[in-house]
C-alpha cells in the first residue's frame, strides 16, 4: 500500500488589519477558538457558521490544539488592543447617557 503522508497548512490567512482570518471568509481565528473553548464542538461551529467547512474547522482547532501558546498569545495582544482601542473611543465620546442622547435626537428629528 502506497500512502503519501503529508500535512497539510491550516486554512489561515494573516488580513491586512492585522486579524487572522479562516481562509475564504471573514471569520476570524478567534471566533472558532473561542467557541472550541467554549465547549462547542466542531460540528456545532460549522453549523453555526455556515461558510465554514466541517474540514476547516477540525484543521484550525488542530492548529490551535499544536500551537496554544502562540494562539493565547495573538489571543492576548487581540484582547489588550480592543480594550485599548475601546477606552480611546470612549475618551473621546462619553458613552454615558448615550441611549438618552439618541432618543433625544430620534424625537426631534420626529418633530
Amino acid at each position: 500500500m502506497n500512502l503519501r503522508v503529508q500535512a497539510d497548512p491550516p486554512p489561515l490567512y494573516d488580513a491586512n488589519d492585522r486579524v487572522v482570518r479562516i481562509s475564504g471568509t471573514r471569520i476570524p481565528l478567534e471566533r472558532v477558538v473561542r467557541a472550541f473553548l467554549a465547549g462547542s464542538t466542531p460540528e456545532q461551529i460549522a453549523q453555526d457558521y455556515d461558510v465554514l467547512s466541517i474540514e476547516d474547522v477540525y484543521a484550525v482547532v488542530n492548529y490551535y490544539l499544536h500551537h496554544r501558546p502562540e494562539v493565547d498569545a495573538y489571543l492576548a495582544e487581540a484582547e489588550h488592543d480592543a480594550a485599548r482601542i475601546r477606552d480611546e473611543i470612549e475618551e473621546r465620546h462619553d458613552p454615558a447617557g448615550i441611549r438618552a442622547r439618541l432618543l433625544a435626537r430620534r424625537s426631534a428629528k420626529a418633530e
